[in-house]
């Protein structure tokens, strides 16, 4: 299953660990342009400009620009995504969404488009975008979910709910920094390499699979089998 993902560093920390917890199912890449809003990305299309790293699990391979990458191969799903800031505002979605989807659907008719919902950042988190949702974790994810509905709903694009399973995951024990857990971000809004990077592959995994997260093997170096386990099932009661 060829998947190619049109976004920034959200979508890098979603795939980062995707080949390896799909163990061999998924050729994953990356269109990664740091803070990308779906504004940019329409930009960058219209002047097919060659600026996006083209990464495999969340490292550089190459450059391209989004048509050369939709046209370098047989792509079974295409995700697209809006920048983290303006996630939870419906207003900044279009036109840009829809540019960037009719490019998908001209350039590689055969392949589906699949909306990416990202996650809201941590609470406490010094981002210069975070103020807008009132600096509060809660706030900002269900703006997120608001907004992305809607613009999932008029695409009809089925949508990949990472931002839900990360707030669940901030719920339990272990992540849940008001008493003492460890933060499920490294910086306050990307993901942690280990665990966060870890629950959003397996949400992409159930997600365009189908399977039981549960029943994965792979585990990033140096996690507790423990909380890796409440983590696959948070992604499978997610979807």
């Amino acid at each position: 299953m060829k998947i190619l993902s049109i976004g920034n560093s959200f979508s890098q920390d979603a795939t980062r660990l995707l080949e390896a917890v799909s163990d061999g199912e998924f050729f994953s890449r990356n269109l990664f342009v740091p803070g990308c809003s779906l504004k940019m990305h329409a930009e960058n299309i219209a002047k097919n400009a060659d600026v996006y790293e083209y990464q495999k699990d969340g490292e550089p391979i190459g450059k391209t620009s989004v048509y050369d990458a939709l046209l370098c191969e047989k792509w079974d799903y295409v995700t697209v995504q809006q920048g983290s800031a303006f996630s939870g505002m419906y207003e900044t979605y279009e036109p840009y969404l829809t540019e960037v989807t009719d490019l998908v659907k001209k350039t590689c008719p055969s392949s589906k488009i699949v909306f990416h919902r990202t996650w809201s950042y941590e609470n406490g988190s010094v981002n210069d975008y975070f103020p807008p949702y009132l600096c509060d974790s809660d706030i900002m994810l269900e703006k997120i979910i608001e907004a992305s509905a809607i613009a999932a709903a008029n695409h009809s694009l089925p949508t990949i709910p990472v931002g839900n399973a990360v707030q669940r995951a901030r719920r339990l024990p272990e992540f849940d920094i008001a008493h003492g857990g460890m933060p499920i971000t490294r910086d306050g809004f990307h993901l942690s390499f280990d665990y966060g990077c870890y629950l959003a592959a397996l949400v992409w995994y159930k997600f365009f699979t189908g399977k039981n997260p549960e029943d994965v093997t792979f585990a990033p170096q140096g996690t507790d089998p423990e909380i890796n386990a409440k983590l696959k099932k948070i992604a499978k009661e997610v979807l």
